[in-house]
């Protein structure tokens, strides 16, 4: 084959070297990748309503008013069998409001769509009845003690832990000193969290806090192991709060109300 090519003139032969790559870049284009796309998704004020629900429910109590917002924050991806293509690969690398993840850094392996609905679901339930056991520990009272309803339909996963265990602490007991929490301000955040107030890190942060700034939240509280992701396309405006546990995420709201000393990433 070699000396074949070599008798040939050289733009033909560079021609049929060539076929083999062209033929190899058209079906890699063509191709599905194990790649998901990314976005920013919905967020819900969990000391507010969703559909015409209470996203928290106290039965029993009169909760407070509250005059600012605690978002959750989600991203949206494509599905685990939705074809991705090259060229959304490299569109999306080049994209602020974009990222491109593995398909397994999104969705559970090797399981169909209903099942990864399922899952997600349960995770959903599990990090609720996690959250309500955490803000109550926080506050000093038994699990049980107090009758307690979240409802947030149509999301999925562990990440909300955090904000929910916060709005619980505020319904429940405001800033401790008759205050809201929140100051009146609309702030967002994201995390999982333990029983006993453990804030854990989620993925996709970049993303959320443009989902947050989209909606108004000028505070974003980020689990500190991600502060770098969430300042490499950190939104004009936006103030990032680390935070490790449920206790130092409400004692930095406390002073970011009270005109104390707020950690920054």
């Amino acid at each position: 084959m070699f000396s074949k090519l070599a008798a040939l003139p050289r733009p033909r032969a560079l021609a049929i070297c060539a076929a083999p790559a062209v033929a190899l870049l058209a079906v890699t284009a063509l191709a599905p990748l194990p790649f998901a796309v990314a976005q920013p998704g919905m967020t819900a004020d969990v000391l507010g309503s969703r559909d015409g629900t209470e996203v928290i429910t106290i039965k029993g109590e009169e909760p407070p008013k509250t005059t600012g917002e605690l978002r959750m924050t989600t991203i949206e991806a494509t599905g685990p069998q939705t074809p991705v293509r090259i060229g959304q690969v490299v569109d999306g690398w080049f994209r602020s409001d974009q990222a491109v993840m593995p398909v397994d850094a999104v969705y559970p392996s090797g399981d169909t769509p209903k099942e990864i609905q399922q899952y997600n679901r349960d995770q959903m339930v599990q990090s609720q009845n996690v959250a309500v056991e955490a803000a109550l520990k926080q506050l000093g009272r038994e699990p049980g003690s107090v009758d307690v309803r979240l409802e947030l339909a149509d999301v999925g996963g562990p990440s909300a832990g955090l904000l929910f265990s916060l709005g619980i602490v505020d319904k429940l007991d405001g800033d401790g000193s008759g205050g809201d929490l929140t100051g009146g301000r609309s702030i967002a955040g994201t995390g999982t969290i333990t029983a006993d107030g453990q804030v854990g890190a989620v993925g996709g942060v970049s993303l959320k806090t443009r989902a947050a700034s989209r909606d108004g939240a000028t505070v974003f509280l980020v689990p500190k192991a991600e502060c770098g992701d969430a300042q490499a396309e950190l939104p004009s405006g936006m103030r990032l709060i680390p935070v490790t546990t449920l206790n130092g995420a409400i004692d930095s709201l406390r002073a970011l109300e009270h005109g104390g000393k707020v950690p920054a990433c």
